[in-house]
């Protein structure tokens, strides 16, 4: 890939562009807290040539909303499980949401 290449990909939600320092920085958190995570297996970053963690920015959202319950007291082994969760109900909101649309416009024939 070449620079070019990876600057086009900025933009893209999962290009794990961000090393566990500028993780951690962006999140106000410690990179032990991004570890535990992955130890969780809430998010399981990409690794670089070297070995080191790279995070995209949707694996940072996903920290960001644990890093928000846990600091409001929830303990981060539960505040995986509810985040998984709430990534679960909307991934069923969304299929019910194309049935019926599908039933509608089959119907509406």
């Amino acid at each position: 890939m070449t620079a070019d290449d990876s600057f086009g990909r900025l933009d893209d939600d999962d290009y794990p562009a961000y090393t566990m320092g500028r993780a951690a920085e962006m999140l106000g958190t410690t990179p032990s807290f991004l570890r535990a995570l992955g130890e969780a297996r809430l998010i399981t970053p990409l690794r670089s040539e070297g070995g080191h963690r790279r995070y995209s920015r949707y694996q940072l959202r996903i920290a960001a909303r644990a890093r928000e319950l846990v600091d409001h007291g929830t303990p981060i082994e539960a505040a995986c499980r509810i985040i998984i969760l709430e990534d679960q109900l909307e991934e069923a909101q969304r299929i019910n949401a194309e049935y019926r649309a599908a039933s509608q416009h089959t119907v509406g024939i």
